[in-house]
């Protein structure tokens, strides 16, 4: 069954380009995994400080082989160096 996974992360102004060129390497990254179906990248409106990411896989356990992945875990070890805090994940079924 399709899984949508929501990761929702806070960031800092000044640390808006570095977050953005990470989440560039993890999706170039996420293109090739298999299960792999789409993503996308939201700016919230009303707040500068946070992002959202909705990533659409074929199941959940093609989402978790890459939540496991090493590679995609250094770059979001990166990431929570540069947040401050370490990032969530929501998953629901389509």
């Amino acid at each position: 069954m399709t899984v949508k996974i929501f990761i929702k992360r806070h960031v800092s102004t000044e640390n808006v380009l570095a977050l953005t060129l990470l989440l560039k390497k993890l999706r170039s990254l996420t293109l090739n995994q298999p299960g792999y179906i789409f993503g996308e990248t939201l700016k919230r409106v009303d707040r500068d400080d946070e992002c959202m990411v909705i990533s659409t896989w074929r199941s959940l356990e093609d989402w978790n082989a890459w939540l496991n992945n090493q590679e995609r875990a250094t770059i979001q070890s990166e990431i929570d160096l540069l947040l401050g805090q370490e990032t969530t994940y929501s998953a629901y079924e389509v």
